[in-house]
């Protein structure tokens, strides 16, 4: 029996199609999660985590500054090096507004471990290269992201009036951007110039492009140089000759500071912009490969649903077998509860809807995801 045939069977044959229907709307936006590169072959959270923290290109004083942060989250099941980072970030906040006031005592005090504002810089970017090494490093099936990509491009847009679609990526691999490219779909990531580029946000202006892609939380082949404010893109292997170069990504729940900063102020901007439909405009945003973990980008979504007038749709797609969490809150609320549809394991939640299963519906996973959107069943 194919792997699909629940999605032909006559309680959830309409909600497929009706799904086909929705993303073939104009106004079309993703919020893809790093779960959407794991059939890809790219580690998960939990064994990035691992080898980020074993990783020869790390110093000692850098992997005791890690190890340390680690041994914070003692009894947290689901911490990963992206919680380590972000942490990190705190700290250095901390440090820096010391040394700014003149304290004599600037050091950040981490289990019992103390460490300068250059201690914790350098374990931040050497964790940030490790993350980037370990993927760069890694023979991936890109695959499932092209069926994707010809299923949003091709298959739902066939006989219909070009548009374009936004993508907000979560993750810093560039799969996405890699099929999209090879698929021909013409896109914007708001670099100027070529594979190695430089940061221009007006190409997002561009007219004729079929996508625009948002790495919210930085990419692995961003980085800074020194003394450039700006991030460029530069090709994996090439080390440029004008000074240093810092990897720029950014973990999940990266505080305030960090979101204030370009070029991360101004994808959040674009962020918002983008779930703000305009008078007589509905917007669509799917959700795929996200776990809801990371508060700021979840007062993104919610602020958006209040704002929108009820003319913002969400369709999350989800492995649990009901929703949680703040997903499980909005679906509760009645004044949004109508613009929510959950795609989970076990269960087809819309307003009043619900439709349930003893089997699984693997319609969350991206590479099933695709493959109904292509038309397949």
């Amino acid at each position: 029996m194919s792997d699909l045939a629940i999605f032909s069977s006559a309680e959830f044959k309409n909600s497929v199609q009706d799904l086909r229907d929705l993303l073939s709307q104009n106004r079309l936006t993703f919020l893809l999660g790093a779960g959407c590169s794991y059939k890809a072959g790219l580690p998960l959270m939990s064994e990035l985590t691992e080898k980020v923290l074993g990783n020869d290109t790390l110093r000692e004083k850098s992997k005791t500054v890690l190890t340390s942060i680690r041994d914070l989250y003692s009894g947290s099941a689901n911490a990963t090096i992206e919680d380590y980072m972000s942490e990190l970030v705190d700290y250095l906040a901390i440090a820096d507004r010391r040394t700014m006031r003149g304290s004599e005592q600037s050091k950040i005090n981490i289990g019992g471990n103390e460490f300068s504002a250059e201690e914790l810089t350098n374990a931040l970017d050497e964790a940030k290269q490790a993350v980037a090494n370990l993927m760069f490093n890694k023979n991936v099936d890109i695959s499932h992201h092209q069926q994707f990509v010809k299923s949003i491009h091709l298959s739902l847009q066939a006989g219909k009036t070009s548009r374009i679609v936004d993508y907000f990526v979560l993750n810093y691999d560039t799969l996405l951007e890699d099929a999209l490219g090879l698929e021909r779909i013409d896109y914007v990531d708001g670099f100027a110039g070529s594979v190695t580029g430089w940061w221009e946000p007006s190409v997002f202006n561009k007219e004729r492009s079929d996508a625009r892609v948002f790495k919210v939380h930085g990419s692995i082949d961003w980085c800074l140089l020194e003394g450039d404010p700006l991030p460029r893109r530069i090709r994996a292997g090439i080390k440029p000759d004008i000074g240093r170069n810092y990897v720029l990504i950014y973990p999940a729940a990266t505080k305030y500071q960090e979101t204030q900063r370009d070029p991360f102020a101004q994808l959040l901007q674009k962020m918002r912009n983008g779930l703000s439909p305009n008078e007589g405009e509905e917007i669509i945003l799917a959700i795929c490969g996200y776990s809801f973990s990371d508060s700021h980008i979840n007062l993104e979504i919610e602020n958006a649903l209040y704002q929108s007038g009820g003319r913002l749709t969400v369709a999350a797609f989800v492995s649990d077998d009901e929703p949680t969490g703040i997903l499980q809150k909005w679906v509760a609320t009645s004044v949004i509860s109508e613009q929510i549809r959950v795609y989970a394991n076990r269960v087809f939640l819309h307003g009043d809807s619900n439709i349930r299963t003893n089997k699984e519906l693997p319609w969350w996973k991206f590479e099933v995801l695709g493959r109904l959107l292509g038309g397949e069943r």
